[in-house]
């Protein structure tokens, strides 16, 4: 986290480890208001790889799941999409959403895994023309979500994107509808006090876990250190959210991915779901799933999870298709607390 822009939200009474700002003081009341109020979230907690010169688009393109031509960049407005990085096996070492700026293309990733994706990549840059740099202290990203979301957006900054996943570029940085209620705004570290003291007016400032929340209740996974190399795209949703192109070339796993769409054979899905687990018990992602149908093997595995408003946590979970028919999915063990499962606000394909 930029060394200005973390006094400056300690100022604003954030308690923040690692770069990620765990609450204001009240994570009961913040996750509450997540719910019913307009929110403001720092996203610190994801990193920046920042990807520029002439040969950048084309070295994307061979390197993740998504179709990177499709973000049509243009002065004022592109289109952000979500993607994956894979291994050669097709198993994501990262997920991650992508745009386009004024320099290039903005890879946005858990801070975690930023350096190590980073170096990863640029082992396979060789005789391209293509910069990789890691922006994340330039940048800052904040998270705007609730009814009121868009009119603030509008007010403090002059015009906001008109569907999901449309990125428009403002004079302060650029806005990235990611949902009907919900936007992200990249700024310049210069500019970002001054948007967040405007827009903390009309909206109130939540840690990262209540930003965490809302994205599992949209459906969108996010790859962390316990979740690498577990899940092909697939396994995640990610063809559900336009995450996979199975009509570009190559990348590491391509040959994985396609077949495991053409040979029907996505063995396990995400699902959302809540779990009541005892009072002080944390649900993790990587804590491993159980179901009768699979015996004592394990029959899934937590993606993501976040304490929920009502109590409880709500979890993004890949989990055997054949064990989400049989119905009854247990959290850690067979005689664990149940998974309660939601619907998403997607469409998949069994």
């Amino acid at each position: 986290m930029n060394p200005a822009w973390h006094s400056f939200l300690q100022s604003c009474n954030a308690i923040i480890q690692d770069s990620r700002v765990v609450s204001y003081g009240d994570a009961a009341a913040e996750l509450a208001s997540v719910r019913s109020g307009t929110v403001l979230a720092d996203l610190s907690h994801f990193g920046l790889i920042h990807f520029s010169d002439e040969d950048a688009q084309s070295f994307l393109q061979g390197q993740v799941s998504c179709d990177i031509k499709a973000i049509n960049p243009s002065v004022t407005r592109s289109t952000a999409l979500y993607g994956s990085y894979c291994n050669p096996k097709g198993r994501m070492l990262a997920s991650f959403l992508m745009w386009h700026d004024s320099g290039g293309y903005a890879m946005q990733l858990p801070s975690a895994l930023r350096a190590a994706i980073q170096k990863r990549l640029s082992m396979y840059v060789l005789r391209a023309k293509v910069k990789l740099i890691d922006n994340s202290d330039a940048l800052v990203r904040i998270g705007v979500a609730g009814e009121h979301a868009e009119t603030l957006m509008r007010e403090v900054l002059g015009e906001v994107p008109g569907s999901p996943l449309e990125v428009v570029h403002v004079q302060a940085g650029s806005v990235i509808r990611l949902a009907q209620d919900r936007f992200e705004l990249v700024v310049p570290t210069g500019q970002a006090q001054t948007v967040w003291e405007r827009l903390r007016k009309n909206a109130a400032p939540v840690g990262a876990s209540c930003w965490d929340w809302l994205e599992i209740k949209a459906g969108i996974p996010v790859i962390t250190t316990p979740t690498q190399e577990q899940f092909v795209p697939q396994m995640a949703n990610l063809d559900a959210i336009g995450g996979i192109s199975f009509q570009k070339g190559c990348y590491p796993g391509q040959e994985i991915v396609a077949r495991t769409q053409y040979l029907g054979k996505i063995k396990r899905r995400m699902v959302l779901a809540h779990i009541q687990p005892s009072p002080e018990t944390s649900v993790e992602a990587g804590d491993e799933l159980f179901s009768a149908d699979m015996g004592e093997q394990s029959s899934g595995m937590i993606a993501n999870a976040a304490p929920a408003p009502d109590g409880g946590f709500d979890v993004l979970a890949v989990i055997q298709t054949s064990s989400i028919e049989a119905g009854k999915i247990h959290w850690m063990s067979l005689d664990g607390p149940m998974l309660d499962i939601m619907p998403l606000p997607y469409l998949v394909h069994h």
